[in-house]
């Protein structure tokens, strides 16, 4: 895949303006389209980007300490609403729920006690559970949206306790590797760019220290390129079933909390941040580390992305992701999937069940997809639900508004299909028959 020259200029030219309008040492910004790297931008030359130059991810780490927490929930390990103390006891604050702790709905404190965590060398799980106690829930649970670096760490203590395995361990066995993220570690290795911090006056730089942040770790602790993290972007846009189940990705992108009340623009799910930009909603992540900031944002539907970093810590850079990301939908919006004829004459039922029906006056289409063996149902020509089947006359919703309903074929005593029963709203072949 490849942007169109137009296209392609137009990202240029918005990397390039915000890099001198921004005052970073170096920008880089990488376009997914279908899984593949259409295009990278670079502005700045200290250093000179490319996509195999490391940089901080900071916490899209979380995107993948939440997948590690997934997988071991798909593999019925934990569950979701499991109590902290299950599985790390004696916190004081065990009622909090692992749903809590990944959605940012546990009004859990944001950041440990101790020094600046991002900024100090890290202690180990057992120095940083000793420091956890009731008095940390700054926020009543439940109520609001209240993001907490904390939560992170505690996560990835679960996992260690559950796995007898250490994060970073777990998360190269399970995610890295099968995905082929070889740039992706937990320490940087060369080459990478150095992060800074930019005086506001006279423009010179501080560069700051490459912590090892230890049982902070899963908040926020990897480096990534360019290369590597649009490797994971095409991730969340199509998950690899080996690595993730689609519809467990699928449920990680659902909100948990809405974190702006006032414009509902921005929520949590999963691990996964959402973002609204008019009828688009993207899912991803910002990222910042001292001297560093890195964005994440993917439109799944189009499976299109926008990764980047910059080396100087306050950068704006996620909402230049989300401008970019949304520049490129509106120049060149995805093709639709070519139709194909049906090879093979569909299954005796679903001739039975195909054509219009009518609820109250209201009509529905029901189709066969062959390629997917679906039914597919077109309420009022525009809400599509897919149903597989189930048993004799029986089929299940996979997807749209009926989605886990039962739809039922109802018959006569000759046995000809007379109804359909879709969640006991009764269809029938001519609009004005009694339902």
């Amino acid at each position: 895949m490849y942007l169109l020259p137009d296209t392609a200029r137009q990202v240029d030219f918005l990397v390039s303006q915000a890099q001198a309008r921004g005052r970073t040492p170096s920008l880089v910004m990488g376009v997914v389209r279908d899984g593949d790297l259409a295009h990278v931008a670079v502005a700045g030359g200290h250093p000179r980007a490319d996509g195999d130059l490391q940089y901080r991810i900071g916490s899209i780490s979380k995107t993948m300490t939440a997948t590690l927490v997934m997988q071991e929930r798909d593999a019925g390990r934990l569950a979701l609403d499991d109590r902290l103390e299950e599985h790390l006891p004696g916190t004081g604050i065990g009622d909090l729920t692992l749903r809590q702790l990944l959605g940012h709905a546990s009004g859990l404190q944001r950041e440990p006690d101790g020094d600046w965590w991002e900024r100090a060398e890290g202690v180990d799980l057992a120095t940083l559970l000793s420091r956890v106690d009731a008095g940390k829930i700054a926020y009543p649970p439940h109520r609001s949206y209240h993001y907490s670096n904390l939560a992170y760490g505690l996560l990835g203590g679960v996992l260690e306790r559950i796995t007898g395995t250490p994060w970073a361990q777990l998360l190269r066995e399970r995610i890295l590797d099968p995905l082929g993220m070889d740039r992706t570690t937990y320490q940087a290795t060369e080459p990478f760019a150095r992060g800074y911090v930019v005086h506001p006056w006279h423009g010179t730089l501080r560069e700051e220290p490459r912590t090892d942040t230890g049982a902070m770790a899963p908040a926020g602790q990897l480096w990534s390129t360019v290369t590597d993290l649009a490797r994971w972007a095409a991730f969340l846009a199509g998950p690899a079933p080996a690595v993730l189940a689609p519809d467990t990705l699928t449920e990680m992108c659902a909100p948990v909390v809405i974190s702006d009340l006032d414009s509902w623009t921005g929520g949590h799910g999963l691990g996964l941040e959402l973002y609204r930009d008019g009828d688009r909603v993207y899912v991803g992540h910002g990222g910042s580390m001292p001297g560093y900031v890195a964005a994440l944002a993917v439109h799944r539907p189009s499976r299109t992305a926008v990764v980047g970093y910059a080396n100087a810590y306050g950068f704006a850079i996620g909402s230049l992701g989300r401008r970019i990301l949304t520049a490129v939908l509106d120049a060149e919006p995805p093709l639709a999937r070519p139709w194909v004829p049906t090879a093979a004459t569909p299954p005796g039922e679903v001739t039975e069940l195909s054509g219009r029906w009518w609820w109250m006056g209201v009509p529905l289409d029901v189709t066969w997809d062959a390629t997917a063996g679906e039914l597919v149902l077109l309420m009022r020509g525009e809400r599509e639900s897919r149903f597989v089947p189930e048993g004799p006359d029986r089929w299940r919703g996979r997807t749209g508004p009926e989605n886990g309903e039962i739809l039922a074929a109802q018959r006569d005593e000759s046995g000809a299909v007379t109804a359909l029963d879709m969640a006991t709203f009764l269809f029938t072949r001519t609009p004005d028959q009694e339902p």
